[in-house]
């Protein structure tokens, strides 16, 4: 879990943890900045298949979307910490409204052969009666997700 940070609520929180052969540098300039060639914008998106692209803004307040044909963005959240190369957190609501946003949390950390992320998605309190299930199905799509940011590595270096 992210230095600082709290899940509060009590609905447990979705947990993921994936290593990748590069350099903590690496690693969470691609999870950021490098977010668009690796989500998957086919299937995990706002826009259907308007979308061509998502952008990560790196800073405090930066915000999390996807562009879409039009030129037309559809937020999916805000940057709540920055601190590369170390720890990233967010909000979280793509597709719904801001007051529904729940935290993401992903950590860096260096291990033998390349970098450690663990990410951590917690405040499913504020769906309401839709947050066990709406949680649930994160729970596989974060690895789905994740999957993709691995392959992607695995595809670029061979």
């Amino acid at each position: 879990m992210v230095e600082g940070i709290e899940p509060k609520g009590g609905i447990e929180p979705v947990r993921k943890v994936v290593q990748v052969r590069i350099a903590i540098e690496e690693a969470f300039r691609l999870f950021t900045e490098g977010m668009s060639t690796w989500w998957p914008l086919a299937t995990y998106l706002v826009g259907a298949e308007k979308t061509m692209r998502c952008v990560f803004e790196g800073q405090v307040i930066g915000r999390i979307y996807e562009v879409q044909e039009d030129g037309s963005r559809a937020e999916w959240g805000i940057v709540k910490l920055w601190d590369p190369p170390n720890a990233v957190a967010f909000t979280w609501y793509p597709g719904r409204e801001p007051d529904t946003a729940q935290d993401v949390e992903v950590g860096f950390q260096s291990i033998l052969d390349g970098t450690e992320l663990e990410l951590v998605h917690h405040g499913w309190e504020l769906l309401g009666n839709q947050a066990q299930e709406i949680r649930a199905g994160y729970d596989s799509g974060w690895d789905y997700v994740l999957d993709h940011f691995v392959k992607m590595l695995v595809t670029d270096s061979t």
